[in-house]
């Protein structure tokens, strides 16, 4: 017996019926459970308290919404990430943010952090795409379980945050930097950040 491959969503139909939903995203039409847990959150909170403190010191225009879906135009595709750093003086320019909380351009965020859960690849693979194809120049996977692949991590696989950075052309990214343990995160975003890897991770301890 066969089964019917799902039906895909529209944009606008993942608008209306999940919109409001932070456990859902959309990619190539499918809907994509992303599987949220308490340590998930815990996490992902740390992460945007201190880049709050950061926005704070820095005194720039920058803000991390509770809520925002980053669209590649063109697509069937709206990812939810766990923190985006948004340029107060870019979304001017975005063709949907007056009416619904949706980031089209990489030139409107400085920032995302992608905070791993079981389906891993997407944020190993499918992110790393798509987030450098609309110009994010600098995306966070934190993989507080050394979820990820043996390729994306290593062996033996362990709590990694990997940091990818736009190369020169500004299409792909670089092979990311990875911080482990004590090691000092490194952000050209946030150049002065104090914070471990270790800091990170101890917060589901």
């Amino acid at each position: 017996m066969t089964q019917a491959a799902p039906k895909l969503l529209t944009f606008d139909d993942f608008i209306a019926r999940y919109g409001d939903n932070e456990r859902y995203e959309l990619i190539d039409g499918e809907l994509i459970d992303m599987e949220p847990t308490g340590p998930h959150e815990e996490v992902a909170a740390f992460v945007m308290r201190k880049v709050n403190v950061e926005i704070d010191r820095l005194s720039v225009r920058w803000f991390t919404p509770t809520r925002c879906l980053i669209k590649p135009l063109g697509t069937k595709t709206a990812f939810r990430p766990d923190v985006v750093v948004l340029d107060k003086a870019a979304i001017a320019s975005e063709p949907f943010w007056q009416d619904e909380p949706v980031i089209t351009l990489g030139t409107s965020i400085k920032l995302v952090v992608e905070v791993v859960s079981t389906n891993w690849q997407n944020d190993y693979a499918r992110k790393v795409e798509d987030y450098s194809a609309i110009g994010i120049p600098e995306y966070w996977v934190v993989d507080y379980l050394g979820l990820g692949g043996r390729d994306y991590i290593g062996n033996p696989k362990q709590p990694t945050v990997s940091i990818y950075l736009l190369a020169n052309s500004g299409n792909q990214y670089q092979k990311p930097a990875q911080f482990r343990g004590s090691e000092h995160i490194i952000s050209p975003t946030f150049s002065s950040l104090q914070l471990t890897a270790e800091q990170i991770f101890a917060t589901v301890n």
